[in-house]
This record gives C-alpha cells, sequence and structure tokens, in this order.
C-alpha cells in the first residue's frame, strides 16, 4: 500500500468517526427530553454501527457508518404528577441515554479520529520526504 492509499483509508475513517459523532451528540442533546403527549415514549437512544467497504480503485478496505440502530433498553420512569408528559399513574419516560456513557463514547471517537489523522499527517511527512531524497 503506498501513502495515497493510505491516506484514503485513514480518511473513510475519519468519515465514519464523524459520524458517529453526529449521532452521539444527539443523544446527548436528547438526554432530557420527554414525549409531545401525556404517557408517550421519549426519544431513543440511538446506536451506530460500521461496515467495511471495499474501494477497487486502491485495493483496500476502508470504514463507513453502517445502520444506526436504536437502543432497546427501558426508559427512565421519574414521578412528576404535575408534568404535561405524565402518565395516568403521574410517572414520566425519560430518553434512555445515560450522559456518562455518551461522554466515553464521544471521547473514544475522538481519539479514533485523531488516530486516522495521525496516520494522514505520518503519511504526508513521510511523502514529503520521499520527495526530497529523490530530488537531492
Amino acid at each position: 500500500m503506498d501513502f495515497f492509499n493510505a491516506i484514503q483509508v485513514a480518511s473513510t475513517g475519519l468519515k465514519a468517526q464523524g459520524g458517529r459523532m453526529r449521532v452521539i451528540s444527539e443523544n446527548i442533546a436528547n438526554a432530557s427530553s420527554t414525549a409531545k403527549v401525556a404517557g408517550g415514549d421519549p426519544y431513543r437512544r440511538r446506536i451506530p454501527t460500521f461496515k467495511a467497504q471495499y474501494d477497487r480503485e486502491i485495493a483496500a478496505h476502508g470504514v463507513q457508518i453502517g445502520r444506526i440502530n436504536n437502543d432497546k433498553s427501558d426508559f427512565t420512569l421519574r414521578l412528576e404528577p404535575g408534568h404535561p408528559a405524565a402518565n395516568e399513574e403521574g410517572y414520566v419516560k425519560y430518553p434512555n441515554v445515560n450522559p456518562l456513557i455518551e461522554a466515553m463514547d464521544m471521547r473514544e471517537a475522538q481519539r479514533s479520529y485523531e488516530a486516522n489523522m495521525n496516520i494522514i499527517s505520518s503519511s504526508r511527512q513521510m511523502l514529503a520526504r520521499t520527495i526530497d531524497i529523490m530530488s537531492a
């Protein structure tokens, strides 16, 4: 694999991690939202998946964001009888989003993004050195 192929593969990782960060941001933004109607379901946490993508042009596998699935875990119930979204027993359903887990997932996505950026940076530096050696 040459330097350009390494850059292209790493760029697929950047794009996939960017998509992952968007989904995590959406989860965090909706962590305390409730249903619009009494007794209704609130926002449900979303989980991104990844899938391999073969690029015939460079004869290498990259990665892309796959399906975005809904988390099937239970909602959190809180007793708030005066809330507009409360059911007949006075409980309000809150999203199944744990901000601590989302923060850890975001940090992991950021580190993966940074790793791909380092691959691109290193490949560019090696390519520049190769050109310098060849022109000397």
